[in-house]
């Protein structure tokens, strides 16, 4: 198991999808969200949702809740920093369920040859939830938010930061629209 904590970013709008992806039923589970959960509690030391809304989920877990308005990545790495006390995390978007174990290790590989935030690029493009974020940044998301700045990739540019470059295309497909969820079921079902 991974000894650093996972947090699932689930607090987004979804106005792509139209509709709640979190809570789209996604293979056994009822929801996408339980089902990253469950798959990646068997991963890590503990496992964490960051969400505006917990009351949503119909499932027990370790929910962080959001208390700000704004709608931004921004808002759930500010609330993971004030509500854990850990000096590193691994963050995963709720709507890429195909990022898999061996991704996530050879992430964690490099966080430990560096010791620094460690993320994802699919070819040469910045994948910012999905990686390894030290608390080092803490700082740089809390001045984010107060100016209501929510480019993550501006502020990371500035950053000294490790990054792995994968080709699997398909291991970091993101449901944001209807169809991309229909494919992602056909995946999933492929898989089972």
């Amino acid at each position: 198991m991974f000894d650093i904590p996972c947090v699932i970013f689930a607090g987004g709008k979804s106005s792509r999808m139209g509709k709640d992806k979190s809570l789209l039923p996604f293979g056994e589970y009822s929801t996408l969200c339980e089902y990253q959960y469950r798959r990646l509690e068997k991963i890590f030391k503990k496992v964490y949702v960051v969400t505006k809304e917990p009351s949503k989920f119909p499932f027990k877990a370790n929910f962080l809740e959001e208390s700000y308005s704004v709608f931004a990545p921004t808002t759930g790495f500010v609330t993971l920093f004030e509500q854990l006390q850990d000096e590193a995390f691994f963050v995963l978007s709720v709507d890429t369920p195909f990022v898999d174990f061996a991704i996530i290790e050879q992430l964690f590989l490099e966080y430990k040859k560096t010791n620094q935030t460690t993320l994802a690029k699919l070819h040469n493009k910045l994948e910012p939830l999905c990686g390894i974020y030290t608390r080092s940044l803490e700082k740089e998301f809390v001045k984010m938010l107060q100016n209501n700045e929510h480019k993550l990739s501006k502020m990371l540019q500035k950053q000294h930061i490790s990054f792995v470059t994968f080709k699997e295309e398909k291991k970091f497909f993101n449901l944001n629209y209807q169809d991309d969820y229909i494919k992602a079921q056909e995946f999933i079902k492929n898989m089972l």
